[in-house]
Formats: structure tokens, sequence, C-alpha cells
């Protein structure tokens, strides 16, 4: 019996750049609660999110687990919770170079062989002013994204650089999920 994909996540940004490679995978979403305190736990979040939805299945599967993270001077900064912390993190971000660092956890529930790992991006917004930072937050798309940005919308006017993998910065890169699936015997292209 072939083994079904699955990513465990409710994000459409990861639902989309796994689909944009062509990989067949259903979702279903992980119910594990995102706490991350030190760096090293995004790793251990993404594969906590694979395991939870190895346990809701009854079938073969290789699953995808994912967790994205936003640091700048060893801090992390998670979904904004308000619009305050959405300004705030973007006022803490302007004019300077982040890191944005998203883990990967494949957990096949047939043989147990799990690979975990994450990738780095470093992004360098351009001095922002607080009426363009209101603007963007009364937007809303702030609000679900960790550090308070989508590098894939409005926010793209801030980034002066990025120095690393595109799609690790929207939600999870593509070449390393590749990559890894290559290494669990499936093949993207």
């Amino acid at each position: 019996m072939d083994k079904k994909i699955i990513l465990a996540s409710a994000s459409p940004r990861r639902k989309e750049l796994l689909e944009n490679i062509g990989l067949d995978f259903f979702v279903i979403p992980s119910t594990i609660e995102e706490k991350i305190e030190k760096i090293q736990d995004v790793e251990n979040v993404a594969l906590e999110k694979a395991l939870d939805v190895a346990q809701k299945i009854d079938f073969p599967a290789i699953i995808i687990g994912s967790d994205t993270i936003v640091t700048i001077n060893n801090k992390i900064l998670g979904k904004p919770q308000t619009r305050g912390d959405a300004f705030n993190m973007l006022k803490l971000l302007s004019n300077k170079t982040h890191s944005v660092i998203s883990a990967i956890a494949v957990y096949d529930t047939e043989t147990e062989k799990t690979v975990k790992t994450s990738v780095k991006s470093d992004v360098t917004f351009r001095k922002l002013d607080d009426e363009e930072i209101q603007n963007y937050v009364n937007t809303g798309d702030p609000m679900d994204k960790a550090g308070a940005y989508a590098i894939q919308g409005k926010a793209a006017i801030f980034v002066k650089s990025i120095n690393g993998c595109y799609s690790n910065i929207v939600g999870i890169s593509q070449y390393k999920v590749a990559e890894i699936l290559k290494d669990f015997g499936i093949r993207v292209l």
C-alpha cells in the first residue's frame, strides 16, 4: 500500500508552497500548542505536530510537521496577540536584520523513521515610519504571522534584502522538504 503524505499544518501558506512544487498530499492540522521559549524548541514543536497527527490516523503515512519563528537579538517573536504587539514587533524589526527559522519534521508512521531540521534565512527591513507600520497593522495581515508580517504580501515593501531561502520565510523551505522526502524514498519531481 502506498503511503499518503500529510501536512500537519493549517497554514494556507505552507499548503500553497507544497502544492507549488507538485507534492501530492493532504492536510490534517495538528492541535499542538506552539509553545516556543528557546530557539532550539522550534524543531521539537514541528515534530510534536507530526506525531500528534500520527496518533489521529490508522493508515501508513509520511507526515510533515513544521513551525516558524522570527528572532532578533536572540529574542523570539511569535505571533502577535494584539495590534499593539504587532506594531511593537514591526517597530523592533525596522532598519534591522532578523532571522526567520522554519523547522521541518518528517515522520514515517510505519517505520517510525524521523528527520527533523530547520532552515534559517536572514531578512533586513528598511527604516519604517510609525504611520506605515500602523497602516500595515490596520490591514489585519500581521495577526497570524510570526514576527507580525508576511513577506509575500504587503510587507514585501518593508524588505530591503534577504539572505537565504525565500520559501522558508513564507512558511516552509521547499528545497529542504524535497531533500528530506527524497531520503524517505519520495521524489517530488
